[in-house]
């Protein structure tokens, strides 16, 4: 039977198990790279951490804005609920298109990948073991989620907690490493810094941050949720931010801007200076990696299903796809669908080279759920609102210009791949014609 707010799966999911998604989606394997491709692209320690700041800060912004909808609104879809609360059936498929055509299979494949290319320092893999093992791997994560949400839950938590300790520890232990001198903190500025630059430079450091809203998405299964769903979704965001500064600052005293720039895998980089670790430095990154790339491995399986779950069970997918597991009381069909779509991305690299460029693809999105807050304001003023956004106007405002000034900057320094990008968005529109004729017909 359905609840109050139309859903039919137990609400059993509690408060610290919902930041344990928000965290564990968003520290994934991007902290352990992206911090050299910034210091790269930025080049003195002012501008990089300034840039990791900025990216936690419209994280927060985001998140203490979707907090209000999902107060407000706790169903399951998070994203795809609001957009289709506010804007009406057609921006909601579009959404539910865009994860089901790229988004979702991107990420269940990139972070599968990782993990079994990771896991490969220890147990020796050919490229086409490494893409077994990642497919396996999303195998067992389905699985897992399909005998309910209280296993993937409790698997979510163990793990997230194991990654957090083990890079905010990371971060410490760099100020320990040989070499390392307050003196890479000087120059802070260079003479003059492009505004340009910094916004590309923020578009990777956003993607480390991606994760804030995710929780959202398994509003249905949240208990009291109008609690603990605002509360998950700044939490999550707030500690993000604290780990990935401390990481940051750790690595700047570690290495020299260039040093950093120059170093691919700048985790093992930093452990392999850090004499408490010794030797088994590299060992150690590899391990706390593979952790991590199955943690957030869980929680893209646990938030991305349940989008599917939502666009079948409104109307706007293939009706079967909403069916709930009566033994387990899991969104079973949901769920091997995003596993389908995952071992897919694994498998078939010309899609993986399209998904590379579609990094930008939620980001139309996100502005439209922050710009949902002003919409529903005015549409819906009776809506029962237990949290209302701190500091609005101001906070979604904020939000919003980062995510235009992100867009139109991709478009002006990459025209082809973001072209590519809007023109896959676009695409679901002829799509969502003929499914609203399909189901007027049947």
């Amino acid at each position: 039977m359905a609840d109050q707010w139309g859903e039919r799966m137990p609400r059993s999911v509690g408060l610290l198990q919902t930041v344990a998604v928000s965290v564990g989606v968003a520290i994934g394997s991007g902290i352990f790279r992206v911090p050299a491709t910034v210091a790269g692209q930025l080049g003195t320690p002012g501008p990089i951490l300034l840039c990791w700041i900025l990216g936690g800060l419209v994280a927060l912004c985001g998140a203490l804005t979707v907090a209000e909808l999902a107060g407000a609104l706790p169903r399951s879809g998070g994203i795809f609920a609001y957009l289709l609360e506010a804007y009406g059936r057609m921006p909601a498929f579009l959404f539910g298109w865009t994860e089901l055509v790229v988004i979702r299979a991107s990420a269940l494949g990139a972070i599968a990948t990782i993990f079994a290319e990771y896991l490969g320092y220890f147990l020796p893999l050919s490229p086409p073991q490494v893409r077994q093992v990642a497919a396996a791997a999303i195998i067992v994560i389905a699985v897992i989620n399909y005998l309910g949400v209280q296993r993937a839950a409790t698997l979510q938590s163990a793990t997230t907690v194991l990654k957090y300790a083990a890079l905010l520890a990371l971060g410490l232990l760099a100020f320990t490493a040989r070499g390392g001198t307050a003196s890479h903190f000087m120059p802070a500025w260079p003479a003059g810094i492009s505004l340009s630059l910094l916004a590309t430079a923020l578009i990777p450091v956003l993607w480390t941050y991606d994760g804030w809203a995710d929780p959202a998405t398994m509003a249905g299964e949240i208990a009291d949720p109008q609690r603990n769903l605002p509360r998950a979704l700044i939490a999550g965001a707030l500690c993000v931010t604290l780990v990935y500064l401390v990481v940051n600052v750790g690595f700047l005293y570690a290495l020299a801007p260039p040093d950093m720039a120059g170093s691919r895998l700048i985790a093992s980089t930093v452990a392999a200076r850090i004499p408490l670790l010794g030797t088994a430095g590299t060992a150690a990154i590899a391990a706390v990696v593979v952790i991590s790339a199955f943690s957030g491995l869980n929680a893209s399986m646990m938030t991305g299903s349940r989008v599917f779950f939502a666009m079948a069970d409104r109307g706007l997918f293939f009706r079967g796809v909403a069916r709930i597991s009566p033994r387990f009381q899991s969104p079973s069909a949901a769920i091997w669908l995003a596993c389908v779509l995952g071992v897919a991305y694994v498998l078939e690299n010309d899609f993986a080279q399209l998904a590379d460029k579609f990094i930008l693809g939620i980001w139309p999105f996100y502005a439209l759920t922050v710009a949902a807050v002003f919409v529903l304001r005015r549409k819906r003023p009776d809506l029962p609102r237990p949290y209302r956004v701190w500091g609005y106007p101001l906070v979604p405002a904020i939000f919003l210009l980062a995510s235009v000034l992100m867009i139109v900057n991709a478009l002006v320094t990459d025209p082809r791949d973001t072209g590519v990008t809007l023109l896959i968005i676009v695409a679901g529109v002829p799509v969502y014609l003929v499914w609203s004729r399909f189901a007027r017909a049947r």
